[in-house]
């Protein structure tokens, strides 16, 4: 039974074992193949949401990497020293996805970062999806060995990727191989692929809009798909180093022979209506494989007839299919994912509000999202009203330090576990409304890499209303890098501007200049900033003076600037003084003098020098605590919801 042979190979995999593009039509049945047998497999998504292929999966199990970014890539090996590779991942296969540098980047790029970085490993095999795209125009029946002639993006970066495959096969001697897959079907498959909608159809007694009836395909159940890619990943170093193996059934199966098989199964009474063209301008007529590669060294051969394969397909499309494609299409309308990181210190009353708010916020966008509240170590009931949030939201996630680092460390603790396509920073007393947050996405989807709030005006106290007025003015004059006015941590960022953020290795760091200093497409959104709802602040003139210190010491060399012109300055007074002195001795005129004349000049010298002193000293203790190297924050738990 070809179950039973799926399930035996299965347990010979060397684990641990990855699979990129677990989210796609055969990644999300190899997964779930192997997650029924052992638990030592990961699915790796680009998206940052869980594919609705695997939604009833282990979160565990399911991790997200951008195979296009080495240095992601990287980090994942070193934390999961993988020994089985699938590579699954693709992009270009269906007619929608048509961004030409994207086909190449993920299909060439993609695979060559996982190549390089998997060199580096004691790996057992790694299995690459292909696609009998390669053939392009030599699609009727070509062996491997036989040439490849491309028509079209996808079908030459597969083709570029196979010979990629080659040389880290032969020539890196890795056990390494290309999988050209056919017409495979199943269950899990895009609702509006031709099966699926010939099934769909089918249940009301009718056939789909339908090619030319002598178009031909090469059908290939997903279960013989599997058992062959696991037969691949199993065999013996040396075999199939570097080469290409078709998946195939080896039979050409026009539309007209499918439409047949489809009216014995659903017991269609009327003739199907024919089109004039292929679906999509690359498909050809002739479009069937050769799996002798695959019989000879594998011993394989696809066992699932059109009929059994199609009836199968239909049973499952039938119990399970409607509320995964709702959630498909729920998921096909979410563009993007937003982490709302949250720095709290004693805003326990504070945070189920602004939880709500953000929640309800979310929702109105249509956005996938997680909302990550950072305690920093709060002397309050802080803990205890994250982690009852956690528990009841899977969306939330909390993060506790051991100790109170200060809300810069907070946002980049909560940055760097971030997975959004965009990140929103917000302090924990909701003086930043998170109702703002849509504006902010209005301006992220126009092309804005940044979004910052520009607080217009603020309400509380006037007079240290008026202070911080005056300092952002006076720091935007003294800084060495543009600040924008009036703008606090709060902000949307793209993802690419927090990863630059988070790589800085700075220790000491002031995020709302860093963020201006790093660049990109940058925008302000003015808003008046409330009072806090609950409790009193908790800066004060003494903190706030260290905020003022803080930035002007990070982004401005005009303090010690100030101190040359000084020097300079009384030097040439100094200088003139002692001529003057000298030219009235000799002239015999009344020259000043007396004790308070000395002193006063001996105080203006000594608090200058004191002066110079005290902000060579600022720079010098920056200095101190960048070599030291020490962490940024240190988490004592991060809480997430539990099974």
């Amino acid at each position: 039974m070809l179950q039973e042979k799926i399930n035996e190979e299965i347990k010979k995999l060397h684990g641990p074992i990855v699979i990129f593009g677990a989210g796609g039509f055969i990644g999300a049945n190899l997964m779930r193949s192997i997650m029924k047998i052992r638990n030592d497999v990961y699915a790796i998504t680009s998206k940052p949401f869980i594919p609705w292929r695997l939604d009833d999966l282990n979160e565990k199990n399911i991790l997200h990497c951008d195979i296009t970014d080495l240095q992601k890539v990287t980090s994942l090996f070193e934390k999961y020293n993988f020994k089985t590779i699938f590579d699954l991942a693709a992009y270009g296969a269906y007619s929608k996805q048509d961004d030409v540098y994207k086909i190449y980047k993920t299909n060439f790029t993609g695979l060559l970062n996982l190549l390089e970085v998997s060199s580096k490993y004691s790996i057992f095999s790694f299995v690459h999806a292909g696609s009998s795209s390669e053939y392009g125009l030599n699609s009727a029946a070509p062996l491997e060995n036989q040439s490849t002639l491309p028509n079209s993006h996808y079908a030459v970066s597969k083709s570029s990727a196979a010979e990629l495959i080659k040389y880290y096969g032969t020539l890196k001697e890795m056990n390494v191989c290309n999988v050209r897959y056919y017409s495979i079907y199943g269950p899990y498959e895009e609702p509006d692929r031709l099966i699926p909608m010939i099934i769909s159809k089918g249940f009301n007694k009718e056939y789909p809009p339908l090619v030319q009836p002598d178009i031909s395909r090469d059908f290939v159940f997903i279960d013989d798909a599997v058992y062959a890619t696991l037969l691949i990943a199993n065999t013996e170093f040396g075999k199939l180093n570097g080469k290409s193996v078709n998946i195939a059934s080896g039979k050409k199966t026009t539309i007209r022979d499918l439409a047949e098989v489809s009216k014995n199964v659903f017991g269609i009474e009327t003739d199907p209506l024919w089109g004039n063209m292929p679906n999509r301008k690359w498909d050809l007529k002739e479009w069937y494989g050769n799996a002798g590669q695959a019989k000879e060294t594998l011993h394989w051969q696809s066992e699932t007839d059109l009929k059994t394969g199609l009836i199968k397909t239909a049973e499952w499309q039938k119990q399970y299919a409607m509320p995964l494609y709702e959630k498909k299409i729920f998921q096909d309308k979410i563009r993007y994912k937003l982490s709302a990181v949250i720095a709290c210190y004693k805003d326990e009353q504070a945070i189920p509000i602004m939880y709500q708010r953000l929640s309800d916020v979310f929702k109105k966008l249509n956005v996938d999202y997680e909302i990550i509240f950072v305690n920093d170590c709060s002397p309050d009931n802080t803990a205890e009203v994250i982690n009852s949030i956690v528990q009841q939201d899977e969306h939330v996630i909390g993060i506790e330090h051991s100790r109170n680092f200060g809300s810069q460390s907070a946002f980049l603790s909560g940055m760097e576990i971030s997975t959004g396509d965009g990140v929103i920073l917000l302090d924990g007393d909701l003086q930043d409304p998170p109702e703002l947050i849509e504006q902010f996405f209005e301006k992220y989807e126009q092309g804005y890499d940044v979004v910052y709030g520009r607080r217009v005006a603020r309400e509380g106290n006037r007079l240290l209303v008026s202070f911080y007025k005056l300092f952002y003015r006076l720091f935007r004059s003294v800084s060495y890098v543009p600040i924008p006015l009036d703008a606090g941590d709060f902000s949307l960022m793209d993802r690419k501007v927090v990863d630059q953020l988070i790589k800085l290795p700075e220790t000491d760091q002031f995020l709302r200049g860093l963020r201006a200093w790093v660049g990109f497409k940058q925008t302000g959104v003015d808003y008046v900033r409330p009072e806090r709802m609950f409790g009193v602040t908790t800066n004060n003139w003494r903190k706030n003076i260290a905020w003022a210190r803080k930035a002007i010491f990070s982004f401005s060399y005009v303090p010690l600037e100030m101190l040359t012109y000084i020097g300079v300055i009384l030097t040439l007074v100094s200088f003139i003084a002692l001529i003057t002195q000298v030219v009235l001795y000799f002239a015999g005129a009344q020259i000043p003098h007396g004790i308070t004349t000395i002193i006063c000049l001996i105080l203006l010298f000594g608090g200058l020098q004191m002066l110079g002193i005290a902000i060579i000293g600022e720079y010098q203790s920056k200095i101190i605590e960048e070599t030291k190297k020490r962490p940024k924050f240190i988490r004592r738990n991060i809480y997430r919801k539990q099974d």
